[in-house]
């Protein structure tokens, strides 16, 4: 494998590496899967969240900030309540896309070497 293919991933790898830490952790993912799942597409409150999730909400308040940090979530505020959406975080999941097509290069030309 070539030197700059590797200092390439490298790269790749640390301009996703908050989104990986952020999609890795379960109750994140609980978070996502009831955000998608949100039919009326108004958003979720923390509460909601809660009872989906099982954490309590300063957990659950921790967790949509994480997930806010790194552009998956959004918040709208109406009054003094607060609603949580999916975000298009499209640039982020392209990078991620484009991260593991390299990774998969990389691996079917050591496939093709041996």
């Amino acid at each position: 494998m070539k030197t700059n293919e590797i200092e390439k991933l490298k790269d790749e790898f640390e301009e996703v590496k908050d989104f990986l830490i952020a999609l890795g952790d379960e109750k994140r993912q609980i978070i996502i899967i009831a955000l998608l799942n949100d039919h009326a597409c108004e958003g979720l409150r923390v509460v909601d969240l809660t009872e989906v999730t099982e954490l309590s909400r300063p957990a659950v308040s921790h967790h949509l900030k994480i997930l806010k940090q790194i552009g998956i979530v959004d918040i709208q505020r109406e009054g003094t309540k607060n609603y949580y959406y999916l975000s298009n975080a499209a640039a982020e999941i392209n990078k991620l896309r484009n991260l593991l097509d390299n990774v998969l290069s990389v691996m079917t030309e050591k496939q093709k070497e041996l």
